[in-house]
């Protein structure tokens, strides 16, 4: 390791550890005091903050691909992040790529008759969301930061050394370079090393599973609906991409049987995934390169330390059935950025344990509610035991029945 003594540290406000899509939407946001939920605070007219960040990011990002090609992992974007992006300025720039609204779910059990359909038409809505291809959400991000001047971007580079003393973060990265600021943000993924760096413990909640996703492309078109069934090992889901009859899988199963999928010939992998979704869509035509994840959810016991804070997956991760993993993720990132673009307008220490508190307070709540919802319809769906698989369908046609509770669901669906 070099020597960070001889070294003339780079002195920033902010340093983000990690340049995928929560953290560039972070660095955005704290780079345009539009961001903020009340900005009477600024005189700057242009919204740019007088903020110096420093972005890091091991990968450089992918800039472009062919364009009849889909991204193999998808999100399901809320209204909430939509209006987020929007305030960034990248909104425009990701539905002109591909961003595909999807105006109904329906979802079914495998284990019953049991089933229930959202229609955004029945809350006066014009979609439940956008599936939204992640590399076009990086990109628009990533674009966005360049168009910043007070952001300095290193990548690739990855991080080496962490220590936090002196009232200040002071990062070392592999080629040497010694970074010093206020605040450094962890927004560095599930494995995050800023967290393991800063001895902050996790709890697991091991789903079990693993997803398998690909591209797809069905007789009939998906309807710009998204499309979920409940099957004994997991949840099958498939999302309405930009083409009509394209649509993006995640198929969730044990491990072992992820594993057998991914292996299969097309013919008979098209012939299997027909049965599970019981062709609800005609014939599978087509399927793309196949891919496997394991899926886990997990939880810092902290978010913040003093100068430090956790965002995104660093902080929380859930399971996939819901699509509500990102949103999260962006919702921990604009938060963030009005707490600390506030403390900065009123000259407070924006690393100091209580303004970040502040934020831990905002957010835990919410992501742990989310996370324990989500395992517990695990629990509820992905079985086949007697009582309970005819509970939940009871379940399923009664919340499908009584229009107060559907339209919960569906203003929960929005981010709202």
């Amino acid at each position: 390791m070099i020597d960070a003594a001889q070294i003339q540290p780079k002195k920033y406000d902010i340093i983000i550890v990690g340049g995928g899509m929560v953290g560039s939407a972070l660095a955005c946001a704290l780079s345009n005091t539009c961001a903020l939920s009340d900005n009477r605070g600024s005189n700057n007219k242009e919204g740019n903050s007088t903020l110096k960040l420093a972005l890091i990011e091991g990968c450089k990002p992918l800039a472009q691909w062919p364009e009849d090609s889909f991204d193999l992992r998808v999100s399901a974007i809320s209204r909430v992040s939509k209006n987020f992006f929007e305030t960034l300025g990248v909104w425009d720039a990701m539905y002109e790529m591909r961003a595909t609204a999807y105006t109904e779910m329906y979802v079914w059990d495998a284990g019953g008759n049991g089933s229930i359909h959202f229609d955004s038409a029945e809350i006066g809505e014009a979609s439940l969301g956008h599936i939204i291809e992640n590399r076009i959400i990086n990109k628009a991000l990533i674009d966005r930061v360049h168009t910043f001047n007070n952001i300095d971007i290193y990548c690739p580079n990855n991080p080496i050394n962490l220590q936090l003393d002196s009232g200040l973060a002071k990062l070392q990265l592999d080629d040497g370079t010694l970074l010093e600021a206020e605040l450094l943000v962890g927004a560095d993924g599930g494995q995050s090393w800023v967290r393991q760096q800063a001895d902050i413990a996790v709890t697991i909640n091991d789903y079990q599973q693993t997803a398998v996703v690909a591209n797809i492309t069905t007789e009939h078109s998906h309807r710009h609906t998204a499309w979920q069934r409940f099957l004994p090992d997991g949840p099958l889901a498939f999302l309405p991409v930009n083409e009509d009859n394209i649509s993006s899988i995640v198929w969730s199963t044990s491990a072992e049987e992820a594993e057998r999928l991914c292996e299969l010939d097309e013919t008979t992998f098209k012939q299997e995934l027909e049965i599970a979704f019981e062709a609800k869509l005609g014939k599978i035509l087509h399927t793309g390169p196949r891919a496997r994840f394991p899926i886990k959810g997990q939880h810092a016991k902290n978010y913040v330390k003093p100068h430090l804070a956790l965002i995104g997956d660093a902080a929380h991760t859930i399971h996939p059935l819901a699509g509500q993993g990102v949103n999260l993720g962006f919702a921990d990132a604009q938060c963030l950025a009005n707490i600390v673009l506030m403390a900065h307008t009123r000259q407070k220490n924006i690393g100091s344990f209580k303004i970040l508190r502040r934020f831990e307070r905002a957010r835990r709540g919410d992501n742990l509610l989310m996370l324990e919802a989500m395992g517990a319809f695990k629990q509820l769906f992905s079985n086949n035991t007697p009582g309970l698989r005819e509970l939940r369908n009871i379940g399923l046609d009664f919340s499908d029945r009584v229009t107060p509770i559907k339209h919960f669901f569906m203003t929960k669906a929005l981010g709202q």
